[in-house]
C-alpha cells in the first residue's frame, strides 16, 4: 500500500476514534485496526478504508472536493458528521496536525 494511502487511512482512523470515544462512551466496543470502536463506527471505518484503497484518482483529492463521490449518500453524511465533530474536538484540544491534513 502507498504511504499516502496509509497516511489517509491513519487520519480516518484517528477521526473516527475521537468520534466514537466522545459520542459512544457506553457502547460495547471491539478492537478494530488497533482502536476500540462500537459496531457502527467500526463499520464506518471499514467502509471508508475500503473506499480509500480503491480510489481511482491519482493524486486523490480530498473527498469534499472530489467529482466522483464514491461514498454512498448515507455513508457520506456519516463521515461528514464524524469529521465535523472530531475537527471541533481537535481544535479545542490543540491537534492542528490532523486538521492541517484534513483541510489541505
Amino acid at each position: 500500500m502507498d504511504s499516502k494511502v496509509e497516511k489517509d487511512i491513519d487520519v480516518l482512523r484517528q477521526f473516527i476514534e475521537i468520534y466514537c470515544r466522545t459520542k459512544h462512551r457506553d457502547a460495547g466496543k471491539t478492537n478494530c485496526m488497533g482502536v476500540e470502536l462500537c459496531s457502527e463506527c467500526r463499520e464506518t471505518l471499514e467502509y471508508a478504508v475500503h473506499r480509500r484503497e480503491v480510489c481511482p484518482l491519482d493524486p486523490k483529492p480530498t473527498c469534499k472536493n472530489c467529482e466522483i463521490h464514491c461514498y454512498k449518500p448515507v455513508q457520506r453524511q456519516r463521515i461528514r458528521e464524524i469529521m465535523r465533530h472530531s475537527g471541533m474536538y481537535m481544535i479545542r484540544h490543540g491537534r492542528f496536525d490532523l486538521l492541517f491534513h484534513y483541510f489541505f
